[in-house]
């Protein structure tokens, strides 16, 4: 089940039906099956806050991911924290749509729940790549209907 809430913010245009189905065939196409996918969209305050207190870094972020994915079941499963101020700032910096820049940041957490990290300038170029792709696919889906 994938579940969507906020904390502080108003809750970011997303058609969840859509995203939802998006998330699980992305899980399916490494065999991985959706167990509870939490997103909770914030603002920096909260994710700064969240950062500080659970990971030691004293910065802003757009995403920060708590894995509980059982690679046993190959059930992916998490919470998926998403600061919107950061999400915008971004759109605006890229100059893309919010909307794209959102859809970047939640697949970006469901790579991690796949098992992939972003620390080295290579894995960030991989994951990089692969949101690319994956965000290819939703466009492709999103015109066809």
């Amino acid at each position: 089940m994938i579940t969507y809430n906020t904390d502080g913010v108003k809750m970011p245009s997303i058609k969840k039906r859509e995203n939802t189905a998006w998330v699980k065939a992305v899980a399916a196409s490494y065999g991985k099956r959706v167990g509870e996918i939490a997103y909770i969209f914030v603002d920096d305050e909260k994710i700064l806050e969240v950062n500080r207190q659970y990971l030691g870094h004293d910065y802003y972020t757009d995403i920060i991911t708590f894995d509980y994915t059982d690679t046993e079941k190959k059930i992916i499963s998490g919470d998926l924290m998403i600061s919107i101020d950061t999400v915008r700032a971004n759109a605006q910096t890229f100059g893309v749509p919010f909307e794209n820049e959102l859809a970047r940041v939640i697949i970006h957490g469901v790579l991690h729940l796949l098992g992939y990290g972003d620390k080295t300038p290579e894995e960030e170029a991989h994951m990089h790549a692969l949101e690319d792709k994956y965000l290819a696919i939703r466009e492709a889906h999103d015109e066809g209907e």
